[in-house]
């Protein structure tokens, strides 16, 4: 039986002195404190002995420079796949935190008439379904060793509730996925049998374990 460890890393802090929803939008980069989350992950990957042989990013800066740490400690080149890219939103550009800015304008009402679905952005389905077949192609590549997705928060959430049998629609607040946190699955042979989730740059969170973020 082969053992296979396919780690979903999300990026780490970005720099958004606007507070806007950055989405798929270019030029957010990680701020300082990002940086040193991706240093922290990189390290605490390689120092506990992890068998990391290949570490792919979704194409956003942000996923991008997440991943620095990880391939210049390993020895690795990085590889990038759309797949794992954040999940479009009509919403980008736009403040939309604390129930504000967006949110508050009739004229986008229009879009927020299924939160199931959602009608606001990229359907939670689609979403699963891009993210388990990168996941897929990961372990079959890295077969009997370890490998890393830099991805985003709610496309990471959603395949986890997708293996673990629970409902996709959910409440944003109820998300186990922090800042560079690590949602490790493991399989046998091509069989999920659990994953693993860690926080190893809690360290860094401001003042609480739970950090909001896109």
């Amino acid at each position: 039986m082969v053992s296979t460890t396919v780690h979903l890393l999300r990026h780490g802090e970005v720099y958004n002195p606007d507070g806007v929803l950055y989405g798929r939008l270019p030029g957010y980069r990680l701020s300082d404190r990002g940086q040193a989350m991706a240093k922290i992950v990189a390290d605490h990957l390689t120092n506990t002995g992890r068998d990391v042989v290949r570490v792919v990013a979704s194409p956003l800066q942000r996923a991008q420079e997440t991943a620095a740490p990880l391939v210049q400690s390993f020895g690795l080149e990085l590889a990038t796949d759309d797949r794992i890219i954040e999940a479009g939103n009509r919403f980008e550009g736009l403040p939309v935190g604390d129930g504000g800015g967006a949110l508050r304008s009739p004229r986008n009402w229009p879009y927020m008439w299924n939160p199931f679905r959602p009608s606001w952005g990229e359907p939670y389905t689609r979403q699963v379904e891009r993210m388990r077949d990168a996941i897929e192609d990961a372990r079959r590549a890295v077969a009997g060793h370890e490998i890393v997705l830099v991805s985003h928060q709610l496309p990471v959430w959603l395949t986890r509730r997708s293996l673990e049998g629970g409902q996709l629609w959910h409440d944003p607040r109820s998300r186990q996925c922090n800042l560079a946190s690590l949602t490790s699955l493991s399989f046998e042979d091509d069989r999920f049998v659990g994953l693993h989730y860690t926080e190893p740059a809690a360290e860094l969170y401001p003042g609480a374990s739970k950090v909001a973020g896109a």
